[in-house]
């Protein structure tokens, strides 16, 4: 055996994809009873209702440079895309939209049309690149260092800061609902990056989700890794090195606990150490709705997008995100609200709908966020409430029980803060490398991070083909 990949989430799909598209036999081990790591769709509340285990809108799947070659369409996966890829719930009925079109986009922001459209407009034009200088392996000089050199400069700013030239609240919030995905205080440097490259993906391939749930896009990657001749073991646990077949190379789609505690003392010292200073990131808390009707939100437009930040002005996203970074809990948190089922109708039954919705919380949080997150919704969608059918709570105990990558119900893979938001999992000049040259790490803690784009496994896998020659 050539290789073996632990773990089959996105990132342990596009690593054995890359080894098995070069000729290399693979075999990806899984711990769990099917594939799909925090990529997985099920029956969570009702029959009838599917909702999405983990990851459920993936523009960064859609623009992932490595998926898009692929042609997974062959394998029957399918984009949906709502007219608006996100919707900012402000205040009341007061919404501001990021329509797939950035023009439209532009005219809904009034005096703010004209600087959001010469801010972003030449960013969607270079999507490509600007995807590429986001996904692509740091350290490296960049193929356009000027759009590099503009992009890192606005990327470095502080969300607060970054939105200041903005007057109106409309642009403002809806900047700050993008760079919350951040998982930190958004005054702090490098937030920006994420607004800008949401923002940017939200009028260059809009914010979809494939169709019949993230599972679609799972089965897509293993039914090809299958056509392409490698194996995927399910029920597979991997607790030490013992547990691995024999092979020349093994790519860890896990995070650095995890990867230490398979491998123990066979680690040198010092790089042992610096894995173990590595730091996770605040947690989610998560509930997934089977509702009787779509959301009543008091602005009917916000039913035009699949994703809607439920989060109030830029003030009080800033607000809540700085109480979780200090490890309080928001009494009205930012909240991530999908509601797939009004674009994709195989979600539930005929005339029901599913909600799915997570707010950040404390690393390993222990505190019951349900009431705070409907009353959140509920805010903007007065008998929300009346809807709920069924629900499912996942607190970040729940989320790692379900997927040990998830620790402390980490949905990053780690902390963004700091040298770990472009070095992860520790600095060094290729991150996939270990301190065993056979062992190679390529999940979401490794460059670039957290998202369903595969390329922290693709990148991997290339570093590990270079070792087998």
């Amino acid at each position: 055996m050539d290789a073996v990949v632990v773990g089959s989430g996105p990132n342990g799909l596009a690593a054995a994809i890359t080894l098995a598209r070069a000729g290399r036999s693979v075999v990806v081990l899984e711990a769990a009873s099917e594939p799909g790591g925090g990529c997985r769709s099920a029956e969570l509340t009702e029959p009838g209702f599917v909702h999405d285990v983990g990851s459920a809108i993936h523009p960064l799947a859609k623009a992932s440079p490595f998926f898009s070659e692929l042609d997974l369409e062959r394998f029957g996966l399918e984009w949906v895309s709502s007219p608006a890829a996100v919707g900012q719930a402000i205040d009341g009925d007061r919404v501001s939209m990021a329509w797939c079109d950035l023009e439209r986009t532009a005219e809904g922001l009034g005096v703010d049309g004209d600087r959001y459209r010469a801010i972003f407009g030449p960013l969607v034009e270079r999507i490509a690149d600007v995807v590429n200088l986001s996904l692509g392996p740091p350290l490296r000089w960049p193929p356009r260092p000027r759009l590099a050199a503009r992009f890192g400069l606005e990327a470095a700013r502080p969300a607060t800061g970054f939105i200041d030239r903005f007057r109106t609240e409309e642009a403002r919030a809806l900047f700050m609902g993008h760079a919350a995905h951040s998982t930190l205080r958004l005054d702090q440097p490098f937030t920006s990056g994420f607004g800008i490259l949401l923002t940017v993906l939200a009028h260059g391939v809009g914010w979809p989700f494939p169709r019949g749930g993230a599972q679609s896009l799972t089965s897509a990657l293993v039914d090809l890794l299958i056509e392409l001749g490698a194996e995927v073991r399910l029920d597979h646990r991997v607790s030490r090195l013992e547990d691995l077949p024999p092979s020349e190379i093994v790519v860890f789609a896990l995070t650095p606990s995890q990867v230490l505690d398979i491998v123990g003392d066979r680690f040198p010292a010092r790089y042992r150490r610096r894995l173990q200073r590595f730091r996770y990131g605040p947690g989610a808390y998560k509930i997934d709705f089977a509702l009787s009707e779509p959301v009543p939100w008091s602005n009917p437009v916000l039913a035009d997008a699949a994703t809607v930040h439920v989060g109030g002005t830029a003030r009080q996203m800033v607000r809540a995100e700085g109480a979780v970074a200090r490890g309080h809990h928001p009494r009205e948190p930012f909240v991530l609200f999908a509601q797939p089922s009004l674009f994709d109708s195989s979600r539930a039954p005929d005339g029901r709908h599913t909600g799915w919705a997570y707010c950040h919380v404390p690393h390993g949080s222990t505190v019951d966020m349900s009431k705070a997150i409907v009353d959140q919704i509920e805010r903007f969608a007065p008998g929300f409430r009346d809807t709920v059918l069924a629900q499912r709570v996942s607190t970040p105990a729940d989320l790692e029980a379900g997927n040990a990558n998830l620790v402390g119900g980490d949905i990053a893979g780690g902390s963004m803060a700091g040298p770990q938001l472009l070095l992860r999992p520790r600095p060094q000049t290729n991150p996939y490398r270990t301190g065993d040259p056979k062992l190679f790490i390529g999940s979401a803690s490794a460059s670039p991070g957290a998202g369903a784009h595969g390329m922290s496994g693709h990148l991997a896998a290339l570093t590990a083909m270079r070792q087998l020659g």
